[in-house]
């Protein structure tokens, strides 16, 4: 409730923004503890209470204003039932919402309201005497349920996923063996909607001119692009600093957040200084948030083998020694995984036909028109190569169907080349509607590329249609930034060829690689190289293996296991090798969920020709139990216990053994459970008390490391739900 008056003897009492009744109509129920939060396009109601006298209607009339930096609108009360012209605001009084000294008002806005904070006033005005009354803030978002809104969504099941739900899961690893992280969007902490509207008022665009901020804050598109780049801290004040190698020590490990609302609080807490320090799931789990939080229905997207292409040629390169080391030589990056966010809206600036899905990242990788941010680009012109729509849809083409180009180097030169038009964009992932299990998304993004024709062009030009035979062809090549105008200019994609090992006949070896199983911590890594002779001649081969550590963004690391051989290879024959990593050979240097590279190059000794097959893949951590008393769904306030455990199930001793338990929103820091020692088959085990503040999804993370590990070696996250009662 509100009052305060601003001129004259004060006839309204107060004004009751009727807050419950309104959120939870408006389904804003949790996001504000504060202020009136309501959703464009729909009524909302605010009741005027008054000393004595009401205003007369024959005499006076009452007014309401919505103010807005310099913007405001007025709208005259009215006696009617009638549905309000959609464009405009309006106030209206219906049948029975007038009483003594009280009457109700249904306000509503245009379903193509600036997204912000507004403030409300009233005035009664007569011939003689006119008051006004300050009656408060209240915050307008967009509203998914309107179909006159550009976000509106049909379904209700994909509201209440994409919208309302503060519970996601991360997809990571490799397209092998991926693993799940729980993630906790936090929309309904205390603090969150505040930190999202905050994030906008101190964006370049709003601090350089307000007017015109707040007036394109109406257009999804825009609010989408202005919060990409506010969520890392590359140009401005945003929430996030990356980093991907090195020291965490002045910050926080990426790997260690499970959830969006500490990061939102320690920038609020810092005055907008970076949070440290965030990785392309951090970014996008974040923007994630803030997006549902402004109404705005979003989802976290994981492409697995996503390809950087740093110079825009829709070609990705990676350079091997001769003996299958990975090399630091190229700007272009293949990452195990990347991830970002889809955001649903139609997009009347490009046309109908790319109204849906549209790819928003934020992870820092190439400046889109002078910023650090990508999108929102349509997913479906990614699918139907229209690279030069708005926004950045070449490099996102690129991130998800661009061709590989594997080089062995030796001595400064290329004695090995392969290309590999399947790699990149091998599965795209997002959580399924009210379930933990992914759901596919590659069809959403890719085509067979030899039954592909490409269209280039956007809305407002006309379509150019380039054929395409086989598995490559031209496509056009666009700039990041849009500009209209013709394609810049055409590449030539590489035809799908690999350098084998020549026979007298001219026909070539086919090598691949595979590994057996799946790779856990602890335990032997199994290796199989299979090698196919189809010419009539004895070959004599030399194979060089080379396991090395990576991290998830493609940057190599040192190897750590290495096998050269010599075998011969009898005519028509299919050749099985079986290699197997000891733990004692990688111990030292994997943790749990760690990428790794192995690559095997055969080389024909008679004819010097070598051929290269990659494959990676990520370990599996040894799991951390995580129960709570009484089931995963716990009452607000009420105090539940918790117990965590890891078993040894390692083959060894561990020394320094650390077991660490956090929660936000149901603990207070930090708990640990220490051992000196921890033999085979033992367990280490810690028990916790938890308390929720706030209803909806938290989550218990639990790590677990020991002396001789870098790092934790495993890492587990449990779904606490919490109810009102």
């Amino acid at each position: 409730m509100y009052s305060s008056t601003t001129g004259g003897q004060g006839r309204l009492k107060l004004v009751n923004f009727e807050t419950l009744e309104n959120h939870i109509s408006h389904e804003t129920q949790g996001l504000s503890n504060k202020y009136l939060v309501v959703r464009r396009g729909k009524p909302f109601k605010v009741t005027l209470v008054f000393y004595g006298q009401m205003w007369n209607p024959k005499t006076e009339y009452l007014a309401l204003q919505v103010l807005l930096g310099e913007m405001s609108a007025r709208m005259l009360v009215r006696f009617s039932d009638k549905r309000s012209d959609p464009r405009s605001w309006s106030a209206r009084i219906y049948p029975g919402d007038i009483g003594h000294r009280v009457v109700t008002i249904r306000v509503c806005a245009p379903a193509l309201s600036s997204v912000a904070q507004y403030q409300l006033m009233v005035h009664i005005v007569g011939s003689h005497e006119r008051s006004s009354y300050t009656a408060g803030p209240f915050v307008l978002l967009c509203n998914p349920w309107l179909k006159e809104d550009p976000v509106y969504m049909p379904l209700d099941a994909q509201r209440q996923e994409y919208v309302k739900s503060d519970y996601g899961v991360i997809y990571m690893g490799t397209d092998l063996n991926f693993s799940q992280q729980p993630w906790s969007f936090g929309q309904y902490e205390p603090g969150i909607l505040e930190a999202c509207l905050q994030l906008l008022q101190v964006s370049p665009q709003h601090l350089s001119n307000s007017h015109k901020d707040y007036v394109l804050r109406e257009n999804p598109a825009y609010l989408s692009r202005i919060v990409c780049a506010m969520v890392n801290s590359s140009d401005d004040m945003g929430l996030l600093e990356g980093r991907w190698k090195g020291s965490y020590k002045d910050g926080v490990k990426p790997t260690e957040w499970s959830g969006s609302a500490d990061i939102l609080h320690r920038w609020m807490a810092s005055k907008g200084n970076p949070v440290r320090y965030g990785q392309c799931w951090v970014f996008a789990s974040v923007l994630c948030t803030v997006m549902r939080v402004l109404g705005v229905p979003s989802r976290v997207v994981t492409v697995f083998n996503a390809a950087h292409d740093g110079d825009g040629n829709l070609i990705t390169e990676e350079f091997y020694s001769s003996t299958g080391e990975r090399l630091g030589l190229s700007k272009d990056s293949v990452w195990n995984f990347h991830v970002w966010v889809e955001c649903w809206m139609r997009r009347p600036d490009i046309g109908a036909k790319y109204d849906g899905w549209q790819v928003v990242d934020p992870t820092p990788q190439e400046r889109s028109a002078g910023v650090y941010r990508c999108g929102p680009c349509p997913v479906v012109a990614i699918r139907r190569r229209c690279l030069n729509t708005p926004y950045d849809t070449a490099f996102v083409y690129a991130s998800v169907d661009a061709d590989i180009v594997r080089v062995i180097v030796r001595s400064g030169k290329v004695v090995g080349r392969k290309v590999d038009t399947e790699w990149v964009g091998r599965l795209i992932f997002t959580k399924s509607i009210g379930s933990d299990a992914p759901e596919e998304l590659t069809d959403s993004y890719k085509r067979k590329k030899k039954d592909q024709t490409y269209r280039v062009g956007h809305s407002g030009l006309s379509d150019r249609i380039v054929s395409v035979s086989g598995n490559g062809g031209p496509v056009c090549r666009a700039s990041r930034s849009f500009v209209p105008g013709p394609p810049e200019g055409v590449c030539q994609m590489s035809p799908n060829v690999m350098s084998g090992l020549p026979n007298e006949d001219g026909s070539g070896s086919d090598v691949t690689l595979s590994i057996d199983g799946e790779p856990t911590l602890g335990k032997g890594i199994d290796l199989t190289v299979t090698v196919t002779n189809p010419s009539n001649s004895t070959r004599v081969l030399r194979e060089h293996l080379n396991a090395q550590l990576k991290e998830f963004n493609s940057s190599p690391e040192k190897s750590f296991w290495k096998s050269h051989q010599e075998v011969s290879i009898q005519p028509f024959q299919v050749l099985t090798r079986r290699h197997s990593i000891a733990p004692s050979e990688y111990e030292a240097f994997l943790a749990g969920d760690d990428i790794v590279t192995v690559a095997v190059v055969i080389k024909d000794l008679k004819t010097k020709e070598r051929v290269l097959a990659t494959q990676d893949f990520n370990l599996s951590s040894p799991k951390i139990s995580i129960e709570v008393d009484g089931g995963d769904s716990i009452q607000v306030k009420k105090e539940h216990k918790a117990i965590v455990s890891f078993t040894n199930e390692l083959n060894k001793t561990l020394s320094g053994a650390v077991l660490t338990v956090e929660g936000y929103g149901l603990l207070q820091g930090k708990q640990e459970a220490r051992l000196t020692i921890l033999h085979p088959n033992e367990k280490i085990e810690k028990k916790v008390a938890i308390t929720a503040s706030t209803s909806g999804t938290k989550l218990l993370t639990a790590s677990f490391s020991h002396s001789g590990s870098s790092g934790a070696i495993s890492r587990s996250y449990h779904k606490v739900s919490v109810t009102t009662r």
